[in-house]
């Protein structure tokens, strides 16, 4: 019974998996809080998850028929993220793992996303490519087993992460916090042809698996401008369905490339983007006509949650990983090298007399 912390952002997760299945997934989020600025404010992020911490893991834990007791391991987010959230579920999960006796996992944030699938689908394909589209991330990686060898990144975000630029663009738009659903929603109604957006870093030449969403959240705000300029408001739908379809090209187009170079059968899209209705659409599409699998976890999983890093925690506890000590520290702008992440704190510099 491996129970999982999540609090890099603004939600506050708490998870419970044993032998690869879901017992509990609760998840508080202090979204309302920051809407009305407009993106996430630090320190308001963290004093949420003081708030939330003790009630979401007793949810949990009813949620799972469990006492505190009956865990047997805890694995808590340890970066990347903000360092005050990071912080509060650290020293939460190492409260837990003490009382309970038991050891204590530190996970790396993006790893927990990958994991996520295995709660709906089972084992990761040995190898496959994952999709990382948050509103922090977008990465393409090449997975083998997740807890055991080092994670290959094939391409990472140059500037702006997807889902960063749906939250610019929403803003821009004058569509409310957070920009992805928002945009998702305003889509539905719009043209995705109406506006003909450019497909960055899809040139001969450039790099097949890098990203780069900068210059398309330049175009929308461009593009805007000049219907004010005229004394009109731009045509929202049009805009954020033009949008939403440049994202959603660029994401599938280079994945897709990535799994026909590496001859990988299964394409797996995670993180927060993953929800986006044209992101998942395309993808079917395109993974179909190349006769690849295409995995996506419910959405309920695409977004921060507990869930996916109990997931992490389980497969290192039945891998043998050992543990992290318990004066294991965060690390909030940790790379993605391996799904475990436990940095240990600084040494002391001895400073001359």
């Amino acid at each position: 019974m491996v129970l999982g912390i999540e609090s890099s952002c603004d939600e506050t997760g708490a998870g419970i998996v044993k032998d690869g299945k879901l017992l509990a997934h609760v998840v508080a989020s202090s979204m309302d809080e920051h809407a009305r600025f407009g993106g996430v404010v630090p320190e308001i992020a963290a004093r949420a998850h003081l708030h939330a911490f003790n009630p979401v893991v007793r949810e949990a834990l009813d949620q799972a028929g469990l006492r505190l007791g009956q865990i047997d391991a805890v694995a808590v987010t340890t970066g990347p993220g903000l360092s005050g959230a990071l912080q509060v579920g650290l020293a939460g999960a190492k409260t837990l793992a003490y009382a309970a006796g038991v050891p204590l996992y530190g996970v790396h944030h993006l790893a927990g996303h990958v994991a996520a699938d295995t709660l709906e689908h089972g084992p990761l394909p040995d190898p496959c490519v994952v999709l990382i589209v948050s509103g922090g991330h977008t990465s393409l990686l090449l997975v083998r087993d997740l807890v055991r060898e080092p994670i290959l990144h094939l391409g990472d975000t140059l500037d702006d992460a997807a889902g960063e630029c749906f939250d610019k663009v929403a803003r821009i738009l004058g569509l409310p916090y957070p920009g992805g659903p928002a945009i998702d929603r305003a889509a539905r109604d719009g043209d995705p042809k109406a506006v003909a957006f450019p497909r960055p870093l899809t040139r001969p030449g450039d790099d097949p698996y890098a990203f780069s969403f900068s210059g398309l959240k330049t175009a929308a705000a461009r593009w805007a401008e000049k219907h004010r300029q005229r004394g009109e408001e731009p045509p929202v739908a049009d805009g954020a369905a033009a949008l939403q379809e440049a994202v959603a090209d660029v994401l599938t187009r280079k994945a897709l490339a990535a799994c026909r170079a590496y001859d990988v059968k299964t394409l797996i899209v995670v993180g927060g983007v993953a929800a986006n209705s044209r992101v998942r659409a395309l993808a079917e599409r395109r993974c179909a006509s190349a006769g690849i699998e295409l995995r996506v976890p419910p959405m309920t999983l695409c977004t921060d949650n507990g869930a996916m890093i109990a997931a992490v925690g389980d497969l290192l506890v039945r891998s043998g990983a050992e543990p992290a000590p318990l004066n294991v520290s965060i690390d909030p702008s940790a790379p993605l090298e391996y799904a475990s992440l436990t940095p240990l704190p600084a040494r002391p510099v001895a400073v001359p007399r």
